[in-house]
């Protein structure tokens, strides 16, 4: 199963070398884990395991899609063009900070890929340059990293461990928030001398074109960008209040979105007659959800799952109890290898091997402190959603916003690699030491 595992996994790092979907590789090898436990197993018992882990697993899918549906159906009606729309600035430094800024809170409420794509498609309407333009996308893609890291719908790993309880809504942002900053003011200070020696050329007439339809008015991309933030931030809300799953909260704000847009749909089509080509309607957007992104997650996380229920992800943790023995270096080591390796396995692998701890649990420990990071909002937790998301801006393969960044400027991974990497790593590795502090400070249970 571990062998299964790791040459799939090598096929999912290989995909633009064989040209297969990650997807398929991901569903095949999970397929194929759960048969070879079948098996060999032959535990009475594996129909529930494996009905739970899908549960478990189809929590987050559910979530995911009604955020997908939401995001896309803001864009539909134009709603981030209001935010290219504000920005007029030609000062190079000036605007690397707004789009620092603006990426870190945006990616907080939208997923790191979606702010990434928003921001660089906004990028190529105000910075003709193409070298100077990769030196910008690259600081988007570190900001959109870190500002998902510090909010629990802001990256797929972050509402993995927020959805399973390891972390709540509030000590995540009160704990993160200040660790993520760091994490991307210090490359932007760094990126800042860079750009300073470059001066913006004119803004190209693309600039100024309008990219929604006649139809919908600045007024409704406005209200529409509110309402669907609105909608995403009531899901954190919505679970404080009634203590019922997150993805109940994420169909309520999907199920007032669909309405709303039903309704104002049926007032513009009776004014203006629109055309069934330009609906803005939940419908049509469902068509351009990114499905084999979703399926990509059930394979991943279904695998690691048969992982968890053979035992072998308990192993594992034992023999890093026994050799390293400490949180911090545990939790550095998977950012790094979050620079390489997906982050939602190697998330999903953490928490299959270290379950939540309880009270009970540290009192009968042999090391009652080291048990003490495992507990609900522990300190392996508030590390793990750092590290594992923070740790992907180090490389541009790093990160689904780094390949998104990648594919729409063609950045190269060697100009990555000897440009981004060094700055990258001096905010990671200073947002740990504030982790630290922090946690010396009393602010992050031990």
């Amino acid at each position: 199963m571990i062998l299964l595992f790791a040459v799939g996994y090598l096929f999912i790092a290989l995909e633009h070398k064989i040209h297969i979907d990650k997807s398929a590789i991901a569903l095949l090898m999970a397929g194929l884990i759960w048969t070879i436990l079948s098996l060999l197993g032959k535990d009475p018992a594996l129909q529930h395991q494996l009905v739970d882990q899908l549960g478990d697993t189809c929590e987050i899918l559910v979530f995911l899609i009604g955020a997908m549906t939401i995001v896309n159906l803001i864009d539909s009606y134009g709603g981030f063009a209001v935010i290219s729309e504000a920005i007029s600035t030609r000062k190079p430094v000036k605007l690397l900070f707004i789009l620092s800024t603006i990426t870190f809170f945006l990616s907080a409420v939208l997923d790191n890929m979606t702010t990434t794509i928003i921001l660089v498609m906004l990028l190529r309407r105000i910075v003709p340059d193409q070298k100077l333009r990769w030196c910008f996308a690259a600081v988007i893609v570190i900001a959109a990293n870190s500002g998902g890291a510090w909010s629990p719908i802001g990256d797929v790993t972050s509402i993995m461990l927020w959805m399973r309880g390891n972390v709540s809504a509030l000590k995540l942002v009160t704990n993160l928030f200040l660790p993520c900053l760091v994490a991307v003011a210090i490359p932007t200070l760094l990126a800042a001398r860079q750009v300073a020696r470059t001066p913006l050329s004119a803004p190209s007439a693309q600039q100024h074109q309008d990219p929604c339809p006649a139809y919908i008015s600045h007024r409704l991309r406005r209200f529409m960008l509110l309402v669907g933030i609105l909608s995403l931030l009531f899901v954190p809300l919505f679970k404080s209040l009634t203590g019922l799953p997150p993805y109940m909260g994420m169909m309520i704000s999907l199920g007032v979105m669909w309405i709303l847009s039903e309704l104002i749909y049926y007032r513009r089509r009776c004014l203006q007659n629109l055309e069934d080509s330009i609906q803005p309607r939940v419908a049509k957007v469902l068509k351009h959800i990114d499905m084999p992104t979703i399926l990509f997650f059930l394979g991943i996380l279904m695998a690691v799952g048969a992982l968890q229920t053979a035992g072998v992800l308990s192993d594992m943790a034992d023999w890093l109890d026994r050799n390293i023995h400490a949180v911090f270096p545990i939790a550095g080591v998977i950012g790094l290898l979050s620079s390489v390796v997906d982050n939602v396995p190697l998330v999903a692998a953490c928490m299959g091997m270290y379950p939540l701890a309880d009270p009970a649990a540290v009192a009968a420990a042999a090391d009652p402190a080291f048990t003490r990071a495992f507990l609900p909002d522990g300190l392996f937790w508030h590390l793990l959603t750092f590290c594992a998301g923070v740790g992907g801006s180090l490389l541009i393969i790093g990160s689904a916003a780094g390949v998104v960044a990648m594919g729409l400027e063609k950045i190269t991974f060697g100009w990555y690699l000897r440009k981004i990497t060094g700055w990258a790593l001096a905010g990671y590795a200073a947002g740990i030491g504030v982790i630290w502090i922090e946690h010396l400070l009393g602010g992050i249970a031990a």
